[in-house]
């Protein structure tokens, strides 16, 4: 069977939208912005987006649009020396699925917002300690700092209400990774309905994909606008807008905030990750993807900002309700979508609407993202095998039987000790590293196994405009060697992952986790030998980017 197409460019658009716009440009964009000298970070932002971000995502959606492949077989037929890349990038597809336990964690706070009295506003629930300090409470200064790949700590004696119900209520946390406990059956029942609906997104292919981002996409921006608009007039608002931009020139001299507004790009642009490469390969071949690249790029960072502002505005209200300084209510992460934020709104007139407002965009904000991973790994399959697998009940029974695998598997998560296994699996699996590797071998592949002049001759063959001098300069030195410094730095700078309140994980888990990151980024050069071995011919011939035409000259000779 052929393969399958966009129905309209808007499809495409809206997909591709909702895949680089999601978690990160609303709950880590805008803090790193305070942290790193506000206003003035965004010139680091902006010139490493120039220079690694908006190139990547170009080639990566001219290589889809071009090869009409999916994640592995796009590569392999690119150049069959770098195959691995397509199956690192699948390895980690696999590993981010565990971001699902997010979107459940955001189900549970939204089926939460529809009490007559939001449970985390008060200290009279079950699950509440003699330490509870109500919100209520005049110049509470709890801080409360959480990350994806940090640590949650705890700074002072007492907790509040919003803290006892992320820790006590939603995660029932253990005391380590050793202590998984029971199964929390109700967070478990909202991870079943993220799979769900995770696949029924996807399970007619692009058919279903692109009628549901007309939601999924569009939905996030009506929220984002209106809790904007709401922030901007709160009591507060301005001092909070202050923290966000206020311009700390010092910073840029700082190598830290450099390596910080690069993994941002990274994150935010969604490059390395095959999704852009996906979501390409289904338009036609003389789709203009070069003016889609940068005005999708353009998108992202323009959300990313206007973003900043809503949280801003709502943190600075809140600071300003509780009396307390921005520095003790600022959040990332987690922190910012389960402690900060329900924090905020339990203090606006009807709190219950505007945390159903505020948890649906998070909702919204991750499906489209994660669904579009699982269509990457589909699609990948698919293109493995297209005589088999583009059945469509041969590809719906392959979705629902990996879906089944991976939310049985993904149980763990929702255990008493599941948050420790899930900063694991973040800490490790999916982090920058890998995605930085991947990255580095794209750009050796393209800019010279491939080769940059022919990159920018595709991309003027399918969309009538050549790429200007600046992207060929990347693909070639300028990316390469900024993935080079970073994948250093990481190295230089690593710190072993520590648990809740600063305790070590034990050493079999630091042996898991390196064996989770060795596992991607290993595919690459274990497949190149292999590769190397099974062909006949010189490293030219193994090697060449025109496989048909080298197939060609053995024939000959």
């Amino acid at each position: 069977m052929e393969r399958e197409q966009w129905t309209h460019k808007r499809e495409y658009i809206l997909a591709m939208a909702g895949n680089i716009v999601g978690l990160g440009n609303v709950w880590r964009f805008p803090y790193l912005c305070y942290k790193n000298g506000g206003g003035v970070f965004l010139l680091p932002y902006c010139v490493l987006a120039i220079l690694s971000g908006v190139p990547l995502f170009l080639m990566e959606n001219a290589l889809g649009q071009s090869t009409q492949e999916g994640t592995i077989t796009c590569w392999k037929k690119l150049c069959p020396l770098v195959e691995g890349i397509g199956y690192s990038i699948i390895v980690i597809q696999v590993f981010s699925t565990i971001y699902l336990v997010i979107l459940a964690y955001s189900l549970f706070y939204l089926l939460y917002s529809f009490s007559s009295v939001l449970p985390w506003a008060t200290c009279s629930n079950y699950w509440n300690t003699d330490s509870c300090v109500e919100l209520t409470t005049p110049n509470m200064t709890n801080k409360y700092y959480a990350d994806l790949g940090g640590n949650w700590t705890s700074e002072t004696p007492n907790s509040s209400a919003v803290m006892e119900f992320w820790e006590r209520r939603v995660l029932s946390m253990s005391g380590g990774i050793e202590e998984l406990g029971v199964i929390r059956w109700d967070l478990g029942a909202c991870l079943l309905a993220c799979w769900l609906g995770c696949y029924f997104c996807i399970w007619k292919g692009v058919k279903s994909t692109g009628k549901v981002v007309y939601v999924t996409a569009v939905f996030p921006y009506v929220m984002l606008a209106i809790l904007l608009v709401r922030g901007l007039t709160l009591p507060g608002a301005l001092q909070g807008v202050v923290y966000y931009l206020k311009p700390d020139f010092t910073r840029l001299t700082h190598l830290q905030v450099w390596i910080e507004a690069g993994a941002q790009v990274f994150y935010s642009y969604g490059v390395a990750s095959g999704t852009i490469n996906t979501l390409g390969s289904y338009n036609k071949r003389n789709n203009n993807c070069y003016k889609d690249s940068l005005w999708l790029c353009a998108l992202n960072s323009g959300t990313s900002f206007v973003a900043g502002f809503a949280v801003f505005s709502i943190l600075g209200f809140m600071a300003h309700q509780q009396g307390v300084a921005m520095d003790n209510v600022v959040e990332s992460g987690p922190g910012l979508a389960f402690i900060a934020f329900p924090q905020a709104v339990a203090m606006m007139p009807v709190p219950q609407l505007w945390a159903v407002c505020f948890f649906i965009m998070l909702i919204m904000l991750g499906l489209d993202t994660l669904f579009v991973g699982l269509e990457t790994i589909s699609s990948s399959v698919s293109d493995l095998f297209p005589g088999q697998m583009r059945q469509p009940w041969r590809r719906e029974i392959f979705l629902a039987v990996f879906c089944l695998i991976a939310f049985l598997l993904q149980i763990s998560l929702v255990t008493e000790g599941g948050i420790y296994v899930f900063q694991l699996l973040d800490y490790y699996g999916c982090n920058g590293v890998c995605l930085l590797c991947v990255a580095l071998a794209e750009c050796v592949a393209v800019g010279w196994a491939f080769g940059a002049d022919r990159m920018c001759d595709t991309i003027k063959d399918m969309s009538g405009q050549r790429p200007c001098l600046l992207f060929k300069f990347c693909w070639r030195y300028i990316t390469p060697l900024l993935c080079l410094a970073s994948i250093i730095h990481y190295t230089v700078e690593y710190e072993p992952l520590t648990s809740n309140r600063g305790h070590r994980y034990p050493g079999w888990a630091y042996g898991v986790g390196w064996v989770l990151t060795l596992v991607s980024v290993l595919m690459i050069p274990l497949l190149a030998i292999l590769n190397l071995y099974r062909a006949k011919g010189s490293l030219r011939q193994v090697s060449d980017c025109d496989p048909e035409g080298a197939e060609r000259e053995q024939r000959r000779r």
